[in-house]
């Protein structure tokens, strides 16, 4: 039976463990060459002709993720955000960073996973302003990996209080205010 490289690309175990082409074309040729499907000169014509466009795109499309992510950072960056605190501190101390910030009705504040993780941002309920669901603004889900992030809008003026569930106890805390 005779197979096709693009089989082997379709349903190859081996990941793509580097965007490069010639380990991507070694891989390919490797398992191939390991099924006993084909001989070495049929390996080596298949892979040559096939796998550099598939690379190609491969390539592409990692240089558009890049784009994206850059993108996204700029719009973190530059956009409504007023401000952005850190979870855990630069030296792994588990508070907020800074602890308090002061931004203007409507403006949103990013925390962003720094150190000491996992973390998250919940709203005492009994600290906002009247009226304010502190549910809706909190973020219980875990932030696990260095640079998960979450957002929250503030739209009411007053002070908000918040901790990090898992570290509470250590004394991770920090406030919002809006004016």
């Amino acid at each position: 039976a005779v197979i096709r490289v693009q089989d082997y690309v379709a349903r190859s175990p081996l990941p793509l463990t580097t965007p490069y082409e010639q380990t991507y074309k070694q891989q390919i040729y490797t398992k191939m060459l390991s099924t006993k499907s084909c001989t070495r000169m049929t390996a080596r014509k298949a892979v040559s002709k096939t796998t550099t466009r598939q690379t190609v795109t491969r390539a592409a499309f990692d240089v558009k993720k890049a784009a994206a992510t850059t993108a996204l950072s700029f719009a973190v960056a530059f956009g409504a955000n007023a401000a952005t605190v850190k979870l855990g501190a630069d030296g792994g101390g588990l508070a907020f960073v800074p602890s308090t910030v002061t931004i203007k009705k409507g403006e949103s504040v990013t925390w962003v996973n720094n150190a000491a993780y996992p973390h998250n941002v919940v709203f005492d309920e009994d600290a906002v302003p009247a009226g304010v669901n502190a549910d809706k603004l909190s973020h219980e889900d875990l932030l696990n990996g260095p640079g998960d992030s979450v957002s929250t809008k503030f739209d009411t003026p007053g002070t908000y209080e918040y901790y990090c569930e898992p570290h509470q106890g250590a004394g991770m805390q920090g406030k919002v205010v809006v004016e």
